[in-house]
Formats: structure tokens, sequence, C-alpha cells
């Protein structure tokens, strides 16, 4: 989920997806485990790109696993986010109007 989601963001954006997943399992609002806050389909949509186009079965590089591990330790950069999205590639207009947490590289991380 990390290569697929910031394997060109900076290392901190690639901690903080690994983050907005963890924050989200911890939520009663989504799943209560890593997998299906990943896979889960709400209203027939998917809720990351990767998985609606299939990168999320690329394997994970080093500096993914690092940034997952460091989630996982406790880290998070995305101060709270339950989401996140790339405004030059999302046009869902209601994640403008979610209450930003960070901007990191190229994600704006959302509560």
């Amino acid at each position: 989920m990390i290569r697929a989601e910031a394997e060109a963001e900076p290392f901190e954006g690639q901690v903080a997806v690994g983050a907005v997943v963890l924050n989200r399992v911890e939520s009663p609002e989504y799943p209560n485990t890593i997998t299906d806050v990943i896979y889960q389909v709400d209203q027939g949509y998917v809720q990351f790109t990767p998985v609606a186009n299939g990168t999320i079965n690329l394997p994970p590089t080093e500096q993914a696993i690092e940034a997952a591990d460091r989630a996982l330790a406790g880290e998070d950069p995305s101060l709270g986010a339950i989401g996140f999205y790339n405004p030059s590639k999302s046009y869902d207009p209601w994640v403008r109007t979610r209450p930003v947490t960070a901007i990191i590289g190229n994600h704006v991380f959302f509560k």
C-alpha cells in the first residue's frame, strides 16, 4: 500500500500514508483490521486507488517496509489523519471540504 500510494513521495509522506491506514483501523468509522481498511468498498467504491488499479500487488520496497515499521511503532506525520489525496489527481470535491492536518510532498492529509 505504501509503495503503491507514495513511492515517489518523501519518506515522511510514506510513513504518513501508513499512519492513515492505522488511524482508520483505530476509528469506529472504518473496519478494524489493516487488510479490511485497505480493501474497504464504500458505496461501490474502493477507498484507495492502488486497489482499483492493481498497483497494491507490487512488492514493497525496503523504504516502504521501513515506513510501515515506523507507522506501526507509532509515528504519525499525518497528525491523526484518516485520509489523504493528491490535489493534482483527485477531483472529488468532498475531500477538499475536510479539515487538513498536514501537507507532505504531493499529498494533503485530512480528518
